[in-house]
């Protein structure tokens, strides 16, 4: 493998943080970030080391990126993105071997393809640099499996940041020989071994933490901790730099109502129930749909993946497919937050498990556009928007509450089109400690009690 490359900003000096007194000198504190996604990648898993790296250094921590090169990520960049991460980080990049050889085995997750790199590099770092903490995030999650020799070789206490459950529901329904079920297994495996010698651990939801401590009885809740991923209001800067070309997704003589994000396998009960309330809406006001077109953007993550059409399907079962519009490709984050800010309401719309948490909400009320939420009643984002407000919330337990949510869906649907302004707009004190700087802070201060 090639060497990795080391940025070290523009004067090529470190984040200045606070100080700390040992042995009468003072030395900043300084954490290791492993995340193998980092922009310009515009993945949504690279939005908590991108939060972090920003706020950190104003709560006294200077982070180091450790990441993949991204000649090595299978996405086209997204330069925008990436003009939004401070010009003074240092950021260690390290290759990864190609996809395109690697896919021949049946391996494309960019962590095992950079393994040894990421590694090796972590020793490195950790050998030749003052490191006070570790935080590894992911998915993907095999880089997590460093937790077990980074303590007990150097001393460096490792926080382990779950996204997303590694051992999942849908992991579970997978067939046991597909690749899929096989990942499955392999995660039922390791994610023990991965927590063992953690200091902390933490999720997106509280829901995601119980269900770990359900796995693993050892685990010390008073060592986990609930952070999702949070929104920065300095994205909308992007904005300013979008072309202007990209305005043209959105017909200005229709009523545009986005959904922009993935649409997960489990998550496709809740569009059919929304599909179902769609049509309702239009056999009692055949007027109003006609001027209404539901866009879904992105659904299928894949950022060359124009075939993938998951959510047309849905919507031809209901008879509304005229009414809507799907785009599987993913798009730069930049022009997924125009989107939303130029249409006249979104569409949030979560999954059956109780524990999922989408981070698109978060960038979803930055734009203070109008909504119409459908998540789990026990989500922690159905608990967000409800105590925010701006938008309409519809929640369910299980599937018979969801079953009898058509006709009021209909009826928001009704209002988000024709009254939005009823709506107000998200109570920006709810909204505050789900800010990139705030969930910072708090990562701060975890790092703070690891010592």
């Amino acid at each position: 493998m090639e060497a990795g490359k080391h940025d070290r900003g523009r004067s090529g000096a470190s984040i200045p943080g606070r100080f700390v007194a040992e042995a009468g000198l003072t030395v900043p504190r300084t954490v290791l970030i492993v995340s193998p996604y980092f922009p310009p990648s515009n993945l949504a898993c690279v939005h908590r080391a991108r939060h972090l790296a920003n706020h950190l250094p104003a709560a006294g921590w200077t982070p180091i990126i450790l990441c993949v090169d991204d000649r090595f990520y299978e996405q086209d960049p997204d330069p925008l993105l990436g003009s939004l991460v401070s010009p003074e980080l240092e950021i260690v990049r390290v290759p990864a071997l190609h996809a395109r050889m690697t896919r021949r085995f049946g391996i494309g997750d960019l962590s095992l393809r950079a393994w040894s790199a990421l590694s090796s590099r972590a020793a490195d770092l950790l050998s030749a640099r003052r490191i006070d903490a570790v935080l590894i995030t992911g998915s993907p999650f095999y880089p997590m499996l460093m937790s077990r020799w980074i303590e007990p070789k150097f001393g460096v206490p490792v926080v382990l940041d779950f996204q997303d459950p590694w051992v999942s529901a849908w992991g579970a329904d997978q067939k046991p020989l597909s690749k899929a079920g096989l990942s499955h297994q392999l995660a039922l495996r390791l994610e023990g071994p991965a927590l063992r010698k953690a200091r902390f651990v933490t999720s997106v939801s509280t829901r995601q933490n119980e269900e770990l401590a359900a796995r693993h009885s050892w685990l010390d809740a008073s060592r986990m901790a609930a952070l999702p991923i949070g929104g920065d209001p300095g994205d909308l800067d992007l904005l300013r730099a979008m072309p202007d070309i990209r305005r043209s997704r959105l017909d200005p003589a229709m009523i545009n109502l986005s959904y922009v994000g993935t649409a997960l396998p489990r998550s496709h009960g809740l569009f059919r129930v929304l599909f179902k309330g769609l049509a309702e809406m239009r056999a009692r006001q055949p007027g109003l749909a006609a001027r209404l077109r539901l866009h879904f953007i992105g659904t299928s993550n894949q950022a060359n993946d124009s075939e993938t059409f998951s959510i047309l399907p849905l919507a031809e079962a209901e008879g509304v497919a005229d009414l809507v519009a799907e785009i599987p490709r993913r798009l730069a984050y930049a022009e997924a937050l125009g989107l939303m800010a130029r249409s006249h309401g979104l569409l949030l719309v979560g999954s059956d498990e109780a524990h999922y948490t989408a981070s698109k909400i978060y960038p979803a009320l930055l734009t203070k556009r109008p909504y119409l939420s459908l998540f789990h009643r026990l989500s922690s984002a159905h608990a967000l928007l409800a105590a925010a407000g701006g938008g309409i919330h519809f929640s369910f337990t299980d599937a018979n509450g969801l079953a009898g949510l058509p006709q009021d869906i209909a009826a928001g649907l009704e209002r988000l089109a024709l009254d939005p302004a009823s709506l107000g707009q998200p109570r920006q004190d709810h909204l505050e400690p789900f800010s990139a700087r705030a969930i910072a802070g708090s990562y701060a201060a975890i790092f703070d009690g690891l010592r």
